[in-house]
């Protein structure tokens, strides 16, 4: 397949910067089962322990924690749906980022920063101070160009590959349910 280059990926960010800033939706739930397995869900449970249950996430563990466990601070990914379309190329190429949340929604750093929580379906998220970056993965799939993007310095308070969340309130959710901003407790 080919890649989008940088120019038709910079040339997508007009409409990027138009996610809502409250009052979003959830467009696409991706469960990993296991690693390189991607089941795309019409209802998710998500869980303070678990994450989005059924997902790989605490299984997997994390090079990034001192004994290999799971980083509770990268428990979800979030990422915006215009982004994920812009660098996947194809709606069915989107689950290959590898998040489990897809939403339209302002991810910047200034609309949600760490702390911001996060009402989704009948479940609250907390946006974590975790970055969340492009990986060996995800050039992979999408390409040197879309790799740079969502990495660019001047691009980083945009969060175009994403923000990482904690599960803070379990619930479901269900795509086409709505995202909000609530106040934290």
């Amino acid at each position: 397949m080919d890649h989008p280059d940088l120019a038709m990926l910079e040339s997508g960010l007009a409409d990027v910067v138009l996610s809502p800033k409250d009052d979003g939706l959830l467009e696409l739930i991706v469960r990993r089962p296991a690693v390189a397995e991607r089941e795309t869900l019409a209802v998710g449970t998500l869980d303070e322990v678990e994450g989005l249950v059924g997902d790989c996430w605490r299984a997997r563990g994390s090079s990034g924690t001192q004994d290999g466990s799971a980083n509770p601070k990268a428990q979800l990914t979030l990422m915006n749906i215009r982004v994920a379309n812009l660098v996947a190329g194809a709606p069915e190429r989107v689950p290959l980022a590898g998040d489990q949340l897809f939403v339209d929604l302002d991810l910047r750093a200034e609309n949600a920063p760490p702390g911001t929580r996060l009402a989704i379906g009948s479940a609250v998220v907390e946006v974590s101070d975790e970055p969340h970056l492009g990986c060996r993965k995800f050039l992979d799939r999408f390409g040197r160009d879309a790799h740079r993007f969502v990495s660019m310095r001047e691009h980083r308070s945009l969060n175009l590959r994403g923000v990482n969340a904690m599960v803070v309130v379990g619930g479901t959710v269900a795509v086409g349910d709505r995202i909000s901003k609530v106040a934290s407790s």
